[in-house]
């Protein structure tokens, strides 16, 4: 069974298609959603009720900051143009889709995997995991083998060895990595609506449960097209911007 899995959606619909359309194509029967399935984009509502029609045929979904700020307010320390996306984006959801986002929970686990927005040592203070250290923290946090994570906007993938070795490498798109049972793994997929590696296509990662195995995907999308619609609902400016340089 292979299960696709998206993170910071950040309500695009055009990159969440597209996305969805190629997991499709690659044998995807299961789906998880690593939480920012808001903030950012203009689609907020057509993101959300996707995601509860998922949910409801049993996917996982999980809660990320920017759906935290939507549902319950922005914090003190929100950048600027995050919080008007987030103020933006409450204004257009109707109650029930306000409800699920306040619903979603910080974590969830299936069998051997965690899955989480921002890190399992605390996943609702929204700490990044930005290098090695924190990912091996992380990975300390949970008994479980493989742990999936968001919220970076870029592929990642680390490794602890039941030794305490840890090792870390960006995953090249399309080629399936053997998460081998000697070793804990902690895979960041990148994000589906706005990423930041320098490259503006999508990214999401296909799991392969009976091989145990995670392939990173890349999918080009009409980010012009989620731009205009970004610029026609008065986003801010650098949202939009950089969904064109993926920085």
């Amino acid at each position: 069974m292979k299960t696709a899995v998206l993170t910071d959606l950040h309500a695009n619909r055009e990159a969440v298609e597209a996305v969805l359309a190629h997991a499709r194509a690659q044998g995807a029967r299961r789906y998880a959603f690593l939480g920012d399935l808001v903030g950012y984009g203009p689609d907020p509502g057509w993101v959300l009720d996707l995601v509860r029609g998922q949910v409801r045929a049993g996917a996982v979904a999980v809660r990320g900051n920017h759906d935290a700020a939507v549902a319950h307010g922005s914090p003190p320390n929100m950048r600027a143009d995050a919080r008007n996306a987030a103020e933006w984006t409450r204004g257009s959801l109707t109650a029930d889709q306000l409800q699920f986002l306040a619903a979603l929970p910080l974590t969830e686990e299936r069998g051997e995997v965690l899955y989480v927005h921002a890190n399992a040592y605390a996943p609702a203070e929204w700490d990044y995991v930005q290098s090695r250290s924190e990912a091996v923290r992380s990975l300390q946090a949970t008994a479980r083998r493989v742990t999936f994570c968001g919220h970076m906007h870029e592929p990642k993938l680390f490794h602890l060895s039941g030794l305490g070795k840890a090792g870390e490498f960006t995953p090249t798109a399309g080629v399936p990595i053997p998460l081998l049972p000697h070793r804990q793994w902690l895979v960041i997929p990148g994000a589906v609506g706005q990423p930041r590696d320098g490259d503006p296509a999508a990214c999401y990662a296909l799991f392969d449960e009976e091989a145990w195995a995670v392939t990173y995907c890349r999918v080009p999308y009409d980010h012009d097209g989620t731009a205009a619609k970004m610029r026609e609902a008065g986003l801010p400016q650098r949202l939009w911007e950089r969904l064109v340089d993926g920085r």
